[in-house]
């Protein structure tokens, strides 16, 4: 079966395109190796695949399917080793202003900005 069409049809990409696109571009590997979309997965290989935000999914294919699943039948197609997620920062509300105090000026504008962590 085709690693793009299998790691679509486990959910791991949103369209078999893009699963296409991100074999070309690099970021699927079969078993250490870059492969390109049409490559054949067999039961037990190590798929990693690089999503958005430089997460990397670790999975080790269980069971090919040629069509999309729902998200509870496509986990058990394959064995998920993939790192936790990192925890999500908390961040402060900035820009929370009290009721009545009208508009900000520029020196609030800029001081929510540098709360929130923007540049400019």
């Amino acid at each position: 079966m085709r690693v793009d069409s299998w790691i679509w049809s486990v959910r791991l990409a949103k369209t078999r395109s893009a699963g296409s696109a991100a074999c070309k571009g690099g970021h699927v590997r079969v078993n250490g190796e870059r492969v390109k979309p049409a490559y054949g997965v067999h039961v037990g290989d190590e798929v990693r695949v690089r999503q958005a935000g430089g997460r990397e999914r670790i999975v080790v294919v269980k069971r090919l399917i040629r069509k999309r699943v729902g998200a509870p039948v496509a986990v058990e197609c394959y064995v998920d080793n993939s790192p936790p997620p990192p925890p999500r920062e908390a961040v402060a509300p900035a820009g929370i202003r009290d009721r009545g105090t009208g508009r900000p000026t520029k020196r609030d504008r800029r001081e929510m900005d540098r709360l929130r962590g923007a540049e400019g």
